[in-house]
């Protein structure tokens, strides 16, 4: 039996549902917790991805197309190590949420699944919605690279274009998914299959995947963490999903302590930034960034949570930045798309300011392939 929905705002418990009647984003009722000390790294199976880890995980129909442990390699220029998420099946980190996410979907019973995105959590989720035979509709920015279109296009998946900027793109979808959820009024309707929502940033089903995000790395460091993971930040999929997995694994006592979160946002779209460092407005929006471009992250409280309870904080970094730092990763092999440099970018930034000290231990994971 799939595990059922709360809402941490106002308590309210459901079945499925994509959002609270409150408005809140929800979260699982319940997670499981495995049993038992930390085994060690050897005992997991690596044919089995991020599903090597399903004891942590409230969905029962695996759906996978290996995803999961990426390599753990050393960055000497940086004085960091990488994370090479990039060489993920789709190309990014958000094949983690897709696996899990489509996998709810199956667990359900659904036909056919909703999304909007600016490229690659919707190539993610088109991509995981055909290997499980689902039907999906992803809704983009009508100005979506030809590459992501593709990817996403060809899955079968239908593309649907929208003009504006993401907020228009994300309120056009939840439009259609709330359409959907109306009681069937034709035969045609009844044969559409429903629209599920299969967010990324609404459904805690994609957040337990990225969840594997922080378990992964400290199985792959014998059950250690580093000192500081800096990671880029637009809904906070992987900002949240990695404090959720290191979280998980102190409540089964697999680890002692929580790693700082240190996010980065690209200026004009950094609200947690400028809220922190009072510098909302005072710099050039960062164009080149274009997969954390968001100005409301659905989980905000969330995202603030978490970066409260470890310590961490946000700053913001501009195209530039951006790009010296791309120019500086993809010299070194590292083939990586520009918001991928987000992070290395924002190590920098924090280094430079004395929130890094530079003998400190640190993580950077590489969230996106270039296309």
């Amino acid at each position: 039996m799939p595990v059922g929905l709360v809402c941490p705002a106002c308590g309210r418990a459901y079945d499925d549902r994509w959002r609270c009647t409150c408005g809140a984003p929800l979260d699982f009722a319940s997670l499981p917790r495995p049993d038992g000390p930390a085994p060690d790294f050897s005992a997991f199976d690596g044919r089995h991805g991020l599903w090597a880890f399903a004891d942590f995980l409230p969905v029962e129909t695996p759906v996978s197309l290996g995803e999961g442990l990426t390599p753990l390699v050393d960055a000497p220029a940086w004085d960091a190590t990488f994370k090479l998420e990039y060489v993920s099946p789709t190309g990014s980190f958000k094949d983690r949420g897709a696996a899990t996410v489509i996998s709810r979907a199956v667990d359900r019973g659904v036909g056919r699944v909703v999304e909007d995105s600016s490229g690659n959590a919707g190539a993610a989720i088109a991509t995981y919605a055909a290997r499980a035979g689902l039907d999906a509709d992803v809704y983009v920015p009508a100005s979506v690279t030809p590459a992501k279109r593709r990817a996403i296009e060809s899955t079968g998946a239908r593309v649907i274009e929208i003009e504006g900027g993401r907020e228009a793109v994300a309120e056009a979808c939840r439009r259609a998914v709330e359409r959907d959820a109306e009681p069937r009024s034709s035969p045609e309707r009844a044969a559409s299959g429903g629209g599920w929502y299969a967010s990324h940033a609404w459904n805690p089903a994609f957040f337990v995947g990225t969840a594997t995000f922080g378990i992964e790395l400290a199985a792959q460091r014998d059950w250690s963490v580093p000192d500081a993971v800096v990671v880029p930040l637009g809904h906070g999929t992987l900002l949240l999903g990695a404090y959720r997995g290191f979280r998980a694994l102190v409540e089964a006592g697999w680890i002692d302590e929580l790693p700082r979160l240190l996010a980065v946002q690209a200026t004009g779209y950094a609200p947690v930034a400028d809220d922190r460092e009072g510098t909302a407005g005072d710099a050039a929006t960062n164009d080149l960034a274009d997969g954390i471009q968001v100005r409301a992250p659905v989980r905000r409280d969330d995202i603030e949570s978490a970066l409260d309870a470890t310590d961490g904080t946000a700053v913001a970094v501009s195209a530039d930045a951006v790009r010296a730092a791309l120019t500086d990763l993809r010299e070194a092999g590292f083939g990586v798309e520009p918001t991928a440099a987000v992070a290395p970018a924002g190590l920098r930034t924090y280094r430079d300011r004395g929130v890094v000290d530079a003998d400190a231990d640190v993580v950077v994971p590489l969230t996106g392939r270039a296309k």
